[in-house]
């Protein structure tokens, strides 16, 4: 069975957490696509090869780290990101990803309206800044890291910035898209209703 679901969305919106939930409910394979940008841009932070060089040579245990969540890789992914070379030597990857068998579930900024517009499902998980914000600053605080709200609120919205205004695949909702808002959700009910467009889907 070829079925594929794109889930596209801003940072911390919880697009990942979702995927990965809605994979494990129905048995899909996951992609976090922003772990190819975040892997190209933490080896181009230690290498003198270029992003496209990196892209290209970019292997399944690149994605790999626990370094690849740290907000210096974020910011180097985001600069690589916009790159046109970058993103078609990434195209295939996803491409090959999104139509194995049982199923696929991709996660990220573009999937619905570049990488597979053609999938069955496309959903578009977003939440307010300031309480994607306050996710994020959670997470990092949590494991140690010394930040404050401020400076991570300033990041999510420069990240928003970019990724929804460069000219090369930009952050948007597919016109047919399922639009999910967490910023009043809990993460149960934000997965239900992932859930539940999933299913209904596969019914029809």
């Amino acid at each position: 069975m070829n079925f594929t679901v794109a889930i596209d969305g801003p940072a911390a919106a919880g697009k990942g957490t979702i995927s990965k939930a809605v994979a494990a409910h129905f048995g899909f394979a996951h992609l976090d696509t922003g772990l190819l940008y975040r892997a190209v841009g933490r080896k181009v932070m230690v290498s003198d090869a270029s992003p496209e060089e990196v892209a290209l040579a970019l292997t399944a245990e690149d994605l790999m780290g626990d370094d690849l969540r740290s907000a210096e890789v974020a910011q180097a992914a985001s600069k690589v990101a916009p790159i046109p070379e970058v993103r078609a030597a990434l195209l295939a990857f996803q491409h090959d990803f999104a139509r194995r068998q049982g199923g696929a579930i991709l996660d990220g900024r573009d999937i619905g309206t570049v990488i597979c517009p053609d999938a069955d499902v496309k959903l578009y998980v977003t939440a307010d800044p300031e309480t994607r914000a306050e996710r994020r600053f959670q997470e990092l605080s949590a494991k140690g890291s010394d930040t404050t709200y401020e400076t991570v609120l300033a990041d999510v919205k420069a990240r928003d910035a970019r990724d929804a205004g460069r000219a090369e695949a930009p952050m948007i909702a597919a016109d047919d898209a399922v639009l999910i808002d967490t910023t009043n959700l809990s993460i149960e009910d934000a997965i239900a209703s992932a859930v539940q467009v999933v299913a209904q889907r596969l019914k029809g």
